[in-house]
C-alpha cells in the first residue's frame, strides 16, 4: 500500500507559498537585483516596510504576480515599481530590469557645490571678496 504524502504546503498565514504564475516576494526582489542577497530581501519583507498593492507585507513567502505594485525603501529613496514578469533566475542587470517598471525613479541628486580639500582659485577668492565688500 502506498502512503499518500499529507504535507500541507500552506504557510502560517494561510496563503499558498507560490503557485502557477506566482513567485515568493524575497526571490523576486533578489532576481530583480534590488538587494544583494535573498536573506536581505527576506529581512526587508519581515521588517514591515514593504507594501504589495497597498497591503503591508510581513512574510518573505508572500506570493507576487505580474501587475502587483511594490513600495519599499531603498537607501534614501522610496521605490514604487510594478512587476512585469516573474523571472526564473538572478541574471544580468538588463535581464533584471525587464522584470519591472519603475513608477517613481529616484530623482537625480542635486549637485553639491565643490568643497573640501582644494584651494579656491583667484577668481573664486575675488568673487568672495566682492560679496563681503572687501575690495
Amino acid at each position: 500500500m502506498a502512503v499518500e504524502d499529507e504535507r500541507d504546503d500552506t504557510p502560517d498565514d494561510g496563503q499558498p507559498e507560490a503557485g502557477p504564475g506566482r513567485l515568493r516576494l524575497d526571490k523576486w526582489l533578489w532576481y530583480a537585483r534590488f538587494l544583494k542577497t535573498r536573506s536581505l530581501a527576506a529581512k526587508l519583507c519581515a521588517s514591515g516596510a514593504l507594501r504589495c498593492s497597498g497591503t503591508v507585507v510581513t512574510k518573505a513567502h508572500h506570493a507576487v504576480k505580474p501587475g502587483d505594485v511594490l513600495t519599499f525603501p531603498q537607501g534614501r529613496h522610496i521605490r514604487v515599481i510594478r512587476i512585469r514578469a516573474l523571472g526564473s533566475r538572478r541574471g544580468p542587470a538588463p535581464e533584471a530590469q525587464a522584470l519591472y517598471e519603475d513608477l517613481s525613479p529616484p530623482a537625480p541628486e542635486t549637485a553639491l557645490p565643490h568643497g573640501g580639500g582644494e584651494r579656491p582659485t583667484k577668481r573664486d577668492r575675488r568673487a568672495l571678496e566682492r560679496l563681503r565688500g572687501e575690495e
